[in-house]
């Protein structure tokens, strides 16, 4: 409860001196180290003691407990510092995303140009057939000012020509600039959603209030397999219980979630049409004969563990992930090769 206690008395009458003790006593009451991940969680849990973070850790200390190395990671997954490699991927992002809106707003500029020269083109042309029309005694003028006219409509031509060349060189731009965006949130490997996708479509369920349950996979053993065969082996493992996990799920979205580790964010069923759904997915992956492509010699049994957990909308997807987690590692500790809801 030592936590719960740190986090109910944030914010009365704190100064940074007092802050500054109160995370070195969370850390010291949770026998955590003082590294800069943790001074940072505990300073984002402690400077909000009313916040969804300061909530998850008061539900998951319940009783004592004190918080895992892992809770930490879980727990900090939405507010941990960005720096280094993230730093610059989410600095890329952000100029892929503002490259992407001046060319929205290039190409829109270039059609309403190409509308008001069509019209202009149209104008000029009639102009120059009345003018020839009522040459008369005027006719070297007329003709003269139908000569420039013609000259003009040309040049029209021209830049319409080049404005719509540029037109399709923009939207040729605009579609690599979206497969690039869709390429930040996509695991190369396995070419399903990563982490960070998937964290953004719960939240996007989670912020509409719509239930959901959320799953965690993890393969058995996989750290045996990389030791064996190698990783290219453990490569070819991933994916094929990636396609397992895609093909029993349907329109369910499935992530890589990290390593050998898999998220489903179930919508629409409850959590025991999940667990059939991912039970179906766990004992296709169990009976698959797996071979070695090099010698044909067999790979072994390959299983994965899950647990799974339901949320009715509105939580972070830090605490009911925990929560999945939690059933995972008992799935795990049972004896693995199986699924379990809470």
């Amino acid at each position: 409860m030592a936590a719960v206690r740190a986090v109910r008395t944030a914010g009365e009458g704190d100064t940074p001196r007092r802050l500054f003790d109160r995370i070195g006593n969370f850390l010291f009451d949770q026998r955590l180290e003082v590294d800069p991940a943790n001074f940072a969680f505990a300073y984002h849990l402690l400077s909000d003691p009313d916040g969804a973070l300061a909530r998850a850790v008061e539900s998951l200390t319940d009783g004592g407990v004190r918080l895992t190395k892992r809770d930490i990671e879980t727990l900090g997954c939405d507010i941990k510092p960005v720096s280094g490699a993230a730093a610059a991927k989410e600095k890329a992002d952000g100029l892929v995303a503002k490259t992407q809106m001046q060319v929205e707003g290039f190409e829109d500029m270039v059609h309403a140009m190409r509308a008001e020269t069509e019209g202009f083109g149209r104008d000029l042309a009639a102009s120059a057939e009345a003018i020839t029309r009522s040459a008369g005694d005027n006719a070297m003028a007329l003709g003269e000012v139908a000569r420039l006219t013609a000259e003009m409509l040309e040049r029209i031509r021209t830049a319409e020509s080049r404005l719509e060349s540029a037109t399709r060189e923009a939207s040729d731009l605009r579609t690599k600039l979206e497969e690039a965006r869709d390429n930040a949130r996509r695991d190369p490997l396995t070419d399903l959603p990563n982490r960070r996708a998937f964290e953004e479509a719960f939240a996007a369920q989670s912020n509409a209030g719509q239930p959901v349950c959320l799953a965690v996979c993890d393969v058995d053993h996989f750290k045996s397999v990389n030791d064996r065969f190698g990783h290219a082996v453990g490569d070819r493992v991933l994916k094929a219980i990636a396609e397992a996990l895609t093909k029993s799920c349907g329109a369910h979205l499935v992530a890589r979630y990290g390593g050998e580790e898999f998220a489903v964010l179930f919508t629409g069923v409850d959590v025991n049409e999940a667990r059939a759904t991912l039970d179906a997915a766990r004992a296709s992956v169990s009976t698959r004969n797996y071979r070695l492509r090099e010698s044909d010699a067999p790979l072994g049994e390959i299983t994965f563990s899950a647990g799974i957990s339901a949320s009715p909308g509105g939580e972070m997807c830090s605490s009911v992930f925990q929560r999945a987690d939690r059933l995972l590692y008992a799935a795990k500790e049972s004896g693995r090769n199986r699924v379990l809801v809470g």
